[in-house]
């Protein structure tokens, strides 16, 4: 196999700045700043979750940055780049999301509150076998008056904190190690990763004083995102408070012309998406990889029809929306050509790791080229230490689900922890580091419980080592970019934690008071709970006498994972053969698993940045601004966001008093 891959990597490589020093970021002011998002952005971030089912995400981040960097300079103190980006990590960190649709939104507790509500919302005879380590009884006294502070919260509240810790561990000390392999080692470009690098450069320049290219370039994306935010966010958000029925110019998140165009593409998912952070997208990420997604996105819209004409996509129905289509396109068809394409991303890996041995030995070089040399004071990590402290991590995930769940077959345990675990996250570091993209494998979880033939459903709520850390290699690159060591990270996160857990529990406590969740005060959260309980209590009583199988045996389809693994190495090889870009085929790949709506956005984003704008500015300087532009514009619509929340909660906790 020659090295094209390589060639194209390295070409892309060569357009981001690398740092030529690395420094500390933990400072007094970042513990300052963490103490802040925690109170301040945290409460937010829960509220509009539960509300309008987004997250506070660059809010949260850039308004923090903006507003330590402009005490800083009326301080006439100088916040370093390295401190901006803790600042960064710590805001992305704290007010992060988690449970995909449920927007959760708020550290450990939010997750118990959804227990609670899963628990409550069982059918018939089930929530009586949840466990109380999940969540107390409905009619537990704690439930009734929704209080944390009681008994009957202490073995939830046990198990919570004690699964956090260990996943921070795991996925900090492996997601390193997935970056000494991916970026060190391959060399891979990452191209999302500059964003956030080259907008926390943008804004240390401005605390210096020394205003370059990037800050005009962050301003002007800035410029744009407030534009857009104003319309896109502060419009719905500020009108759900005065009318019954929010506002909305562009519908969120696309226009759906599905059901328009099932007439003629029968279960294919058509329509455009409103949001432009897509087209930004499309301006960072590399052409070819977003052109093969568009071409998979096209090859959905004649596959799917042709599928449902031949009786090969019995879930579709008419009148199915978007979300539907795509969920009953990929139970019949693209779940497991999607397995079989990933798999091929993995094998690729490691035949190019393979050749890159070759090469080193014929050249008479020893080491463990795969892992690549650190750069002096970055402040690395022994890789083997490392790989202990993710086994130890591991290991009490095998013991506390043995604890909790003794009946399930503990090998299943130690195969999930020690074995698909590092092959789905080495798989998606490769992914995130070629196309900054996912690639998921649905269902495994649910395969394996229903194939082990353990029957009940406390195993659904154990803390199973079944965990994805692929993006954590991204977060490093990032660290690398901004010339952060690494070991500042550790302190920060030492710090997060505590804060996490007190403004966690703080908040859940004072809203969940407030009103029952959810509820009418949380329109999005009455909306999508429901709804989420009842997907996932179907799968959860399949591990019980008479439940529902037939599903998963309908998604599983083996010849279409050897289909799509043959068709991923046989199209790499071609492409490579023939000259070809081959982030063809990772761009396709990835297409595979995505919503067409926002494949289309990103395209045009991309066409307009290899067409015009490459030219007219130079291959160079284009490709060294779209980041900044780009993370100027998640800044902009962030601080309309932020607003836009904060006159919502003001509103509410107004409505709220009794005069």
């Amino acid at each position: 196999m020659r090295m094209r891959e390589a060639e194209e990597l390295a070409a892309y490589r060569t357009l981001v700045e690398e740092p030529t020093e690395y420094r500390d970021g933990f400072s007094w002011r970042t513990v300052l700043g963490a103490i802040f998002v925690g109170f301040v952005m945290m409460p937010g971030s829960i509220y509009l979750g539960l509300v309008v089912g987004q997250s506070m995400g660059p809010a949260a981040e850039w308004t923090t940055i903006i507003l330590f960097t402009e005490v800083a300079r009326r301080s006439f103190q100088v916040l370093s780049r390295q401190e901006i980006y803790v600042l960064y990590y710590m805001a992305g960190g704290l007010t992060s999301t988690v449970g995909g649709v449920l927007q959760l939104s708020g550290g450990v507790f939010a997750g118990l509150i959804w227990n609670q509500f899963l628990r409550e919302s069982a059918p018939a005879g089930l929530g009586d076998q949840v466990p109380n380590w999940v969540a107390p009884a409905p009619s537990s006294w704690a439930v009734r008056h929704r209080v944390f502070l009681h008994a009957d919260w202490q073995a939830a509240i046990a198990v919570s904190v004690g699964t956090y810790l260990m996943s921070r561990v795991a996925w900090f000390t492996f997601g390193y190690v997935l970056f000494r392999l991916t970026s060190d080692g391959e060399k891979l470009p990452f191209p999302l990763a500059p964003v956030a690098a080259q907008g926390a450069t943008a804004l240390a320049e401005v605390s210096s004083k020394q205003e370059t290219w990037r800050w005009r370039m962050f301003s002007i994306g800035s410029m744009l995102g407030i534009g857009f935010g104003l319309i896109y966010v502060a419009i719905p958000t500020l009108t759900s408070v005065l009318l019954l029925k929010p506002l909305q110019i562009l519908p969120i998140p696309w226009i759906d012309f599905t059901q328009a165009t099932e007439r003629f593409l029968p279960g294919a998912a058509t329509g455009l998406g409103t949001n432009l952070a897509e087209v930004m997208v499309g301006f960072v990420l590399p052409f070819w990889m977003v052109a093969g997604s568009f071409v998979a996105a096209m090859v959905t819209l004649i596959a799917n029809p042709i599928a449902q004409v031949t009786g090969h996509m019995p879930t579709w129905r008419p009148g199915m929306e978007a979300t539907r289509t795509v969920w009953a396109a990929s139970i019949d068809l693209w779940l497991s050509f999607g397995i079989g394409t990933a798999v091929a991303v993995a094998v690729l890996g490691v035949i190019k790791m393979y050749y890159q041995w070759r090469v080193a030995h014929a050249e008479g070089r020893k080491g463990v080229i795969a892992l690549g040399t650190p750069p002096p004071g970055r402040g690395d990590f022994n890789v083997f230490l490392m790989l202990g402290l993710w086994a130890c991590a591991t290991g009490g995930y095998v013991l506390l689900c043995k604890l909790l769940v003794p009946g399930f077959p503990l090998w299943w345990v130690v195969g999930y922890g020690f074995l698909w675990t590092p092959i789905q996250s080495y798989i998606n570091a490769r992914m995130i580091g070629l196309t900054g993209q996912f690639v998921g494998f649905p269902m495994i979880r649910e395969a394996t419980f229903i194939l082990s033939g353990y029957k009940g459903v406390d195993i659904w709520f154990a803390p199973i080592p079944l965990d994805n850390y692929g993006a954590q290699a991204q977060r490093f690159r990032e660290i690398e970019l901004t010339g952060t060591t690494f070991t500042s990270i550790v302190w920060t996160e030492m710090v997060m934690f505590p804060i996490m857990l007190l403004c966690s529990f703080l908040f859940w406590s004072y809203i969940w008071r407030l009103k029952p969740i959810p509820s009418e005060a949380y329109p999005y959260a009455q909306k999508y709970w429901d709804f989420t309980a009842l997907q996932q209590w179907l799968w959860f009583s399949s591990t019980t006498e008479g439940g529902h199988r037939e599903l998963f045996l309908r998604a599983i389809k083996p010849w279409l994972m050897v289909g799509g693994l043959g068709f991923g190495l046989t199209a790499y090889f071609i492409l490579d053969l023939l000259r070809l870009p081959v982030m063809l085929i990772y761009g396709f790949i990835r297409g595979v698993g995505m919503m067409p709506h926002f494949v289309i956005p990103q395209f045009a984003g991309a066409l307009l940045g290899h067409l015009y704008l490459r030219h007219r500015f130079g291959e160079q300087n284009w490709r060294r601004w779209a980041p900044v532009l780009y993370a100027g514009f998640a800044c902009g619509t962030g601080l309309i966001g932020m607003l836009a929340v904060a006159f919502s909660l003001v509103s509410q906790s107004i409505s709220q008093l009794p005069f």
